[in-house]
């Protein structure tokens, strides 16, 4: 799954100095690795590997406060026209293959608990979807061997046909009452929705109505699961330097979403009409929501209206005509929801 080297979305990296980072995108600049701080070594951590504890770092705010110290890891891109997280590649000593994970644990004798559920899973998806399990990799805490006893089960699929197949497995399956795979307990819901009602301020009524259009979070034999879909590098129309991006304004925006195809996916994109800004520059030729952050997948369809938060950008292709576009989820206050029942 890399390309030229550069690890892509599901992928984590680890530095000289031990610090984990998760992978982002499918699009990197050539010296560096865009990526957000995960892990760190602290003696007072509450995950340990090979002797050493590590501490998860949670929210954008502790992320950058701890890499400020960093020289590198903080960076304003010229061609993202933002300020982003991200490893050099020369500060790389290991990099993680979600594809990779996957094939080990099919091949371990003795996997603990948490592992053999995640196998099962892989197996069920594979079969119910006909994918073949280089297609789906292990994420999350399980990828680094950082995980818990308790600890979710985090799956990506690679590919977009592989992408829809298993979107339309769990489909099925989460309807299906005999399925060991099902939808999210409403306990469940409630400690998802808390987990990220800091940074996405959507009511509870608009975060559980949109929820229950979703099949990739949920519980298998009553363990939680969040599966990401991502588009391989080859199925990607975009490369470093190919849109150019300058930065705007925070805004928010409702608009008419004309196109979805590219809503299942991390990153995912939802093509716009009629958008009209409610606070923020005026920008009159905004044409796409996209965000980077897998909770906004699947949170609107074609002919939703659509209200959103993010912050703007002008898109310059090297081909055909510039237009601004919104991102949500680069920073905490930003949402998107639909009208949708």
């Amino acid at each position: 799954m890399t390309v030229g080297g550069s690890p892509v979305e599901g992928f984590a990296v680890e530095t000289r100095g031990g610090l984990i980072f998760t992978v982002k995108g499918l699009v990197h600049p050539p010296e560096r690795v865009v990526a957000y701080l995960r892990y760190a070594p602290d003696a007072d951590g509450d995950r340990e590997r090979d002797g050493r504890r590590y501490r998860r770092i949670y929210g954008f705010r502790e992320q950058e406060e701890r890499l400020e110290a960093t020289a590198g890891y903080l960076v304003d891109d010229p061609v993202f026209g933002t300020r982003v997280q991200g490893v050099p590649r020369c500060d790389v000593s290991r990099v993680y293959d979600p594809c990779h994970r996957t094939a080990e644990m099919l091949s371990v004798a003795a996997p603990d608990p948490l592992e053999a559920l995640t196998v099962s899973l892989v197996r069920l998806l594979c079969r119910e979807a006909g994918v073949a399990a280089t297609s789906i990799g292990i994420t999350g805490s399980l990828l680094l061997r950082l995980h818990r006893a308790e600890s979710d089960i985090d799956l990506v699929v690679y590919g977009q046909g592989e992408s829809r197949a298993v979107r339309a497995a769990l489909a099925r399956l989460v309807d299906d009452p005999g399925s060991s795979v099902q939808r999210p307990s409403p306990a469940g819901l409630v400690a998802i929705y808390e987990q990220h009602r800091s940074e996405t301020p959507l009511s509870w009524s608009d975060f559980s109505r949109l929820q229950r259009r979703k099949v990739n979070e949920g519980r298998f034999a009553d363990r939680s699961f969040f599966v990401r879909f991502v588009k391989r590098p080859s199925e990607s129309a975009e490369s470093y330097g190919d849109p150019r991006v300058e930065p705007g304004g925070p805004a928010s925006l409702v608009a008419l979403v004309v196109d979805d195809s590219e809503a299942l996916f991390t990153p995912c994109r939802y093509r716009l009409r009629e958008a009209i800004v409610m606070d923020g520059a005026p920008a009159p030729d905004i044409r796409e929501v996209v965000s980077f952050r897998g909770r906004f997948a699947e949170q609107a369809s074609a002919g939703d209206r659509v209200r959103a938060r993010g912050r703007l950008e002008l898109v310059i292709p090297r081909r055909g005509s510039a237009f601004h576009r919104l991102i949500v989820g680069s920073q905490s206050g930003d949402y998107l929801t639909s009208d949708a029942e």
